[in-house]
């Protein structure tokens, strides 16, 4: 079996948790790791504080925001030019040791099939706490996280797995392509193993292996903008997944979605936080009229405006 990884880490304006997430690969004894971290173009002394700390590191500058998508497809790219061995997509504020990835690097090796590995995920800051044992189609479920561990089962299939741990074989990205960049950021691994399938490949999770997760680290990230791309992604994903044979099933789900998120923006303008309702009525339109890619300063300008405050 392969004991060389390689290791793409995204990092946005957080060089603290970039350095720390690189330190936890210190002591790996058995697994070679080569490091790629991706500055998605901060504004802050990131890339230099990165480069200071951890000059084994390579450090990719990015010369704008590409979102979760584009960063790490440039971490993808080079990654690969650089050797075919299975490339490990880690947040920055995620925890996993080396027995974890030698479990998801034995699955891995042992199924071709298998395009897409992930632990079990739970809270860094509460061990006993799972965030999620994969995840469910994105727009077939309100709430799309698996919150139950299914028994008896050493691996078991999954729509998708979270960007946060994800392991993935090089060969799958060859032949499945890259991250979807229209999504910036979020629901673009579902879409990636939701085209993974269309070439054979599996997404599973491998329960014998954990990561632990900081959430509270991104929470303020989690606000607008998580809820923007949480609404229009999922209409990026219905015209983009739902074509030919599956054409019947588009209408019914932008029906369903426009209608949730109706509602939704109401319900949050009746409890005051105009904010979150803005982003959402932002998402449902964007997502209708076809307006992709990163939208960030928009839409955290308009939300802004909606509560009356000042963006930053």
């Amino acid at each position: 079996m392969s004991r060389q990884i390689s290791i793409v880490i995204l990092n946005w304006n957080a060089a603290d948790d970039t350095i720390r997430c690189i330190g936890q690969f210190a002591q790996w004894q058995q697994i070679q790791p080569q490091i790629w971290v991706v500055d998605n173009h901060s504004q802050d002394d990131s890339v230099a504080e990165i480069a200071r700390a951890c000059p084994h590191a390579h450090l990719i500058r990015n010369q704008a925001n590409l979102g979760f998508a584009g960063g790490t497809n440039r971490g993808l790219q080079a990654a690969l030019a650089a050797g075919e061995h299975p490339v490990l997509i880690l947040n920055n504020d995620a925890l996993v040791d080396e027995a974890a990835i030698a479990q998801l690097l034995h699955t891995l090796t042992e199924d071709r099939s298998i395009g897409m590995v992930g632990p079990l995920l739970y809270h860094a800051e509460a061990h006993d706490q799972l965030i999620a044992a994969g995840s469910h189609n994105p727009v077939w479920h309100l709430q799309n996280l698996i919150k139950t561990i299914p028994a008896g089962q050493p691996i078991y299939e999954v729509n998708y797995i979270s960007g946060s741990v994800a392991l993935v074989r090089a060969e799958a990205l060859q032949r499945v392509g890259w991250l979807d960049e229209d999504y910036f950021f979020y629901t673009e691994v579902a879409d990636w193993c939701q085209r993974a399938r269309r070439h054979g490949y599996r997404t599973v999770v491998d329960p014998q292996a954990r990561a632990y997760h900081n959430l509270n680290r991104s929470a303020p990230a989690r606000n607008a903008l998580y809820v923007y791309y949480l609404i229009r992604n999922r209409f990026i994903y219905i015209h983009k997944a739902y074509r030919q044979s599956r054409a019947v099933l588009r209408l019914p789900l932008y029906a369903f979605w426009t209608l949730y998120s109706l509602l939704l923006t109401l319900q949050l303008r009746v409890k005051g936080n105009d904010a979150r309702a803005q982003a959402v009525h932002l998402g449902l339109i964007d997502g209708l009229c076809g307006r992709w890619g990163g939208q960030n300063e928009r839409v955290l300008a308009l939300c802004a405006q909606a509560a009356g405050a000042t963006p930053a």
